[in-house]
């Protein structure tokens, strides 16, 4: 199982999160692949000191595509884990402030 430090890996920022950030304040993470959402909710409320209402976590399926120039060759992108975590109105974080 991981620490409440290597839960989270990176934001994920996309126009469809950035409308969820604004409108609906919740903030989408890549998590590990053990995650939960008790040890998500744990590691956000540590690590950016808001209080978190909800979190739903979604498995993203490795998706398979081709390469440009040879259609041959499969290129296949890994799967993750992603959690979309649901805060109170009047908290934000301020790592997805530069994107509005």
């Amino acid at each position: 199982m991981s620490t409440i430090y290597e839960v989270l890996h990176r934001p994920i920022v996309t126009e469809k999160s950035n409308y969820q950030v604004n409108r609906l304040h919740q903030y989408v993470f890549e998590v590990a692949a053990d995650a939960n959402r008790t040890l998500v909710k744990d590691a956000v409320e540590l690590l950016f000191h808001v209080t978190v209402v909800r979190v739903n976590i979604i498995n993203a399926p490795a998706k398979r595509g081709r390469n440009g120039r040879n259609r041959r060759v499969d290129i296949s992108n890994a799967g993750y884990k992603k959690a979309i975590v649901t805060l109170n109105p009047e908290d934000r974080i301020p790592l997805f402030e530069g994107v509005e």
